[in-house]
This record gives structure tokens, C-alpha cells and sequence, in this order.
């Protein structure tokens, strides 16, 4: 399990990338609600502990172990629907007391990386055969469906998105990406038709109601539509270069200090950037994902082992998505779905699981050459 690696061998690039990013996460979080720093302050230095340790123990421990894993996974999902803190009517968090809360579907994506990553590599030679793709569905269908129903539509899309990565770059065909854009599009539009019909029963009322006030905000004055337009607000009103750190510059006032964006320490946390830093230091934070991303991507690459390239891309795929949709919701590119910046926003169970998974990459790029 675990090896004698040599430190020379470690990737410090990604270690420096990733201690940035949380040096800037208790920055942010200090401006947004500096309450929350000690323990986020203590979720970092725990978050380096998994990352060392994980680093240490040979990636095909997880990979050989997918199955074990999954269902695991299938479990923790069951027993969060059933046995789960209820916050608005949505089962997504075990109580762990003291400690806060756990979020399944946050690990979830980890080990969907590692069990499509062993799927994956399994079936190479036959990976666009109908039949294949469609086991592959049914396996990933079923952890999908138990998240969409806690419900959690933003975790939902962002594995899929995950996985799509992965298959893509395992070699689809691009026959099969054509026929699926052929039918995916014009099934989106029935899907947005359909779910502002009366009685629909695809999704939960609060989330046609931001996918609504995403398409039509003049309309839904809600607390969806407020949050968006008042994190936009905040974002352009720190201009070219911020109002500086902690400062509170419009009509005297920040943003984030009379509420106009509520949870700004995790699912809106960009908005705190853009209006302290402004377009420079969102700029910045973007060049420093897009670093993260090229480096997980750099690994695969290099890994010269099949299943250790699947699961760095599904990683770099991770980093990247979640890191878009985040983005992309602060702006009001995207119905506000609530998914954590990875590494910077407030929350334990995205800390560790991004942890789990940055320390997988740098053990696949620890045993690059013994393959």
C-alpha cells in the first residue's frame, strides 16, 4: 500500500497550486465572514494531511477496490436520504455534531472518478459498443438518481459533466458525440418546455424556479433571481481593480456587509473576489484554476499507465466544472445551482474531497516511471 518514493519525484508545482489556492481561500473567506477562518483554517491543515497521506498509498489501492467503493457510495447516498440533517426540505448532509456536517455527494464525485476510471480502462478496445456505454450508464445512473432526488441538481450535473469529460477523453467516438448532440439539443428545449408546464414531475418546485428566473428574471423577483443580480451587483462594483481588501466603498457599504449576497463565504464567494479584488484579481483566481487544471492534465499525460490517466483527467475535469459552474452562477451565466470553488470556498466536505483527490494525482505522478 504504501511505497518509498523519492521526494524529488513529488510534483511541488501542484502542491504550490493548491497552497495558493487555500492561502486565498481564508482571504476571501476573512471578507466574507471572518468567523468562519478557524475552521476553515483547521479544514486546510487537515485537508494537507489527507493530501500527504493519500499521496503515499499507490492510486490502484482505490482503483483495484472501485466496486468495494461504489457501493459504499450507493450506501451513504441511501442512508443521507433517510437518515440525513433536513435543511429546506432537502436530505444532503449527515450531523457529525461539534464537527458540522458531511455531504455525500462531495465524496461522490471522487469515487465516481475512480470507479469510470476503472470502467474505463477495462473496456478500451470496446468502449463505443452500445452495449458498454449502456452498462456504463446503468452504473453511473443509479449514484446519479440518488443525488438528483435529495434533491441536488447542481452535484447531479456536475458529475455528469465529470464523467462525460472522462468518457471523451478515453477515445468516444465522434459518430456518437454528433448523434447524441443530434438528440440532446432538441430534447433540452422539451425538457425546458416541460418543466414550466403545470404538475411536472421531473424536478423539485425551488429548482424550476432557478432554472425560471435564469431564463425570465424579470419575472421571479424571489430570492433566486435577488441573489444572482445582487452577486453581479457586488462583482461589477469592485470595477477594474477591487475596493481593496476589507473595504466597504459603495455608498460606504460593501455588499457583502449588508447581506445583499447570503452565503457569499461558499456557494458565492466569486462575488466577495470580484468586488474586493475586482476584474484583475478575478482574472488571477481564474489563471490559478486554469494552472491546477493543466497541471492535473499534464499528469495524465505523463502517468504512462492507463487507469492513472483516467482518473487525473477525471480530476482535472473535477477542478475544472465545478470551478465553471461556480464561476458561471456568480456571473449569472448559469441558474444559481450552489456548487463550492474548490479549495476556496467555505466547507469541509468540499475541502476533503478535493484534498482526496489532488493527493491521487500527485501519487499517479510519484509512480509515473515504474510504468
Amino acid at each position: 500500500m504504501l511505497r518509498n518514493y523519492r521526494l524529488q519525484n513529488y510534483n511541488f508545482k501542484l502542491v504550490f497550486n493548491v497552497l495558493v489556492l487555500m492561502a486565498m481561500s481564508l482571504l476571501f473567506i476573512h471578507s466574507a465572514k471572518a468567523s468562519y477562518v478557524p475552521k476553515q483554517a483547521l479544514g486546510i491543515i487537515m485537508g494537507l494531511g489527507i493530501i500527504v497521506v493519500v499521496s503515499l498509498i499507490d492510486y490502484q489501492v482505490f482503483t483495484r477496490n472501485a466496486e468495494i467503493l461504489y457501493i459504499l457510495n450507493v450506501i451513504m447516498l441511501i442512508g443521507v436520504k433517510l437518515f440525513g440533517k433536513d435543511v429546506n426540505g432537502a436530505k444532503r448532509w449527515f450531523s457529525l455534531g461539534p464537527l458540522g456536517t458531511f455531504q455525500p455527494s462531495e465524496l461522490s464525485k471522487v469515487i465516481m472518478i475512480i470507479v469510470v476510471a476503472a470502467f474505463l480502462a477495462k473496456h478500451q478496445d470496446d468502449l463505443n459498443e452500445p452495449k458498454v456505454l449502456g452498462k456504463l450508464a446503468v452504473i453511473c445512473g443509479i449514484p446519479l438518481l440518488l443525488i438528483l432526488k435529495q434533491p441536488s441538481l447542481s452535484s447531479t450535473l456536475d458529475i455528469c459533466f465529470i464523467i462525460i469529460g472522462m468518457i471523451f477523453m478515453a477515445g468516444l467516438s465522434s459518430r456518437l458525440i454528433v448523434q447524441v448532440l443530434i438528440v440532446g439539443v432538441p430534447l433540452l428545449a422539451i425538457f425546458l418546455w416541460y418543466v414550466q408546464t403545470p404538475g411536472q414531475v421531473l424536478l423539485e418546485p425551488h429548482q424550476v424556479a432557478r432554472i425560471m428566473s435564469f431564463l425570465h428574471p424579470e419575472n421571479y423577483a424571489d430570492s433566486t433571481a435577488l441573489q444572482t443580480s445582487n452577486s453581479i451587483m457586488a462583482i461589477g462594483s469592485g470595477g477594474l481593480f477591487g475596493k481593496g481588501f476589507g473595504s466597504n466603498t459603495i455608498s460606504n457599504v460593501s455588499a457583502s456587509d449588508v447581506n445583499l449576497v447570503s452565503e457569499n463565504q461558499t456557494d458565492f464567494i466569486f462575488s466577495v473576489i470580484g468586488e474586493e479584488f475586482g476584474f484583475v484579481g478575478c482574472v488571477v483566481l481564474i489563471i490559478v484554476f486554469a494552472c491546477l487544471v493543466y497541471q492535473c492534465m499534464n499528469v495524465a499525460k505523463k502517468s504512462g499507465n492507463l487507469i492513472g490517466t483516467y482518473v487525473a483527467v477525471g480530476v482535472a475535469c473535477y477542478m475544472g466544472f465545478q470551478s465553471f459552474i461556480n464561476i458561471a452562477v456568480a456571473t449569472g451565466t448559469m441558474p444559481n445551482t450552489g456548487q463550492p470553488l474548490p479549495f476556496i470556498s467555505y466547507g469541509l466536505s468540499s475541502l476533503m474531497s478535493a484534498s482526496i483527490a489532488i493527493g491521487m494525482v500527485l501519487n499517479i505522478y510519484l509512480q509515473r516511471k515504474r510504468h
